[in-house]
Order: C-alpha cells, then sequence, then structure tokens
C-alpha cells in the first residue's frame, strides 16, 4: 500500500551531493563577503554592494541548479534501480505540494531583493524550503518532514541574527542535507 501512495524512490546521495554542493558556494560566498581577518563576524555592509550581490546571486543559481539535476539524476536512477517510473501520479502530487511554497516564496524574496531587504532573504529561503519539504513529506519518507522543520526552525533563527544568513546557511543547505541524505541512503536506499 504505501508503494502506491508514497514516492519511495529518492536518492540519499541526492541529500548528501545538493550539501556538498552548498558547503562549496559557501565557501565562495565566505570569501566574496568577509574579509581575511573578519572572521564571522556580524556584517551588514556588504549586502548593498553590487559587485557583491550579484556573485552571490550567481553562486546560489548555480548551486541550485547542480542540486537540482544532480537530484533528478540520482532520483531517475534509484526508481530503475527498484523497477518504478520515476514520473507517476504520487511524484506528481509530491511535486505539486512542493512547488506551491517554493514559488510563493521564491516570489517574496525576488520583492525582497528589488526593495533591498536582503537582511532577510536567507531566513526566507530557509523557511520557504521547509515549508515545502513539510508539505512534501505527505508523498514521501516522513524523515524528509523532520528535516522541513530543522529547516524552518534554522530559517527563524535566522530572521532573529540577520547578519549571519551564511552561517545559517551552511547548517541548513550544507550540514543537514548531507546529515538527512546520509541517513536516507543508509535506511532506504541499500
Amino acid at each position: 500500500m504505501e508503494r502506491s501512495t508514497k514516492f519511495i524512490s529518492l536518492s540519499g546521495l541526492s541529500g548528501i551531493m545538493a550539501g556538498i554542493y552548498a558547503l562549496i558556494g559557501a565557501w565562495i560566498a565566505y570569501k566574496l563577503v568577509y574579509t581575511e581577518d573578519s572572521g564571522l563576524l556580524y556584517r551588514n555592509v556588504y549586502v548593498n554592494d553590487p559587485l557583491v550581490w550579484w556573485p552571490l546571486f550567481l553562486v546560489a543559481a548555480v548551486v541550485l541548479i547542480l542540486s537540482l539535476v544532480t537530484g533528478i539524476w540520482l532520483t531517475i536512477r534509484q526508481a530503475k534501480k527498484k523497477g518504478e517510473n520515476f514520473w507517476n501520479p504520487v511524484s506528481k502530487r509530491l511535486l505539486l505540494s512542493m512547488i506551491i511554497p517554493l514559488i510563493i516564496g521564491g516570489l517574496l524574496i525576488l520583492i525582497f531583493i528589488f526593495r533591498g531587504y536582503y537582511g532577510i532573504i536567507s531566513s526566507s529561503c530557509l523557511i520557504f524550503y521547509g515549508l515545502a519539504l513539510i508539505s512534501g513529506s505527505q508523498f514521501t519518507f516522513s524523515d524528509v518532514k523532520w528535516l522541513g522543520f530543522c529547516e524552518v526552525i534554522l530559517g527563524l533563527l535566522a530572521a532573529l541574527l540577520p547578519g549571519y544568513g551564511l552561517f545559517f546557511w551552511v547548517i541548513g543547505f550544507g550540514v543537514l542535507h548531507i546529515f538527512y541524505g546520509s541517513i536516507m541512503h543508509f535506511k532506504y536506499n541499500q
């Protein structure tokens, strides 16, 4: 019964790879934003600098595209190994339930960018991504829901400390993806 109501071909390796891409992207962002002697101190001035903002946007876009392509490829591969069709009614419902919070969050983040509210972009990304995971978890493994809750909590913490967005992104999109991807891989993909 679970096979017909749950999309069980998610690849744990895709979560691990997304986390690795996020860590590499965060390292590049760190080099763009922080000077050698500033460490992880609060930074408020860099976000208004277009010489920093556009490269950060490019890094984020590359990380997102690599994560999506790798995730789709590894999930298709996992579905084939299990003898399942990747694009089925359950995967369509999973995508639809996740896409709504992602699109709304993405539009809100674009509004923040155009309005110059850079300090809440990282928290908004984490919160809406977490909400998408929680929403989509009804169509896949329950572990995804707990990852979503962790992302939302990190997003709320990032909203309290807006100058530390990169730090929270590293935890949310890097460390948590590697952690949960490892759990999913060893629990479901063996």
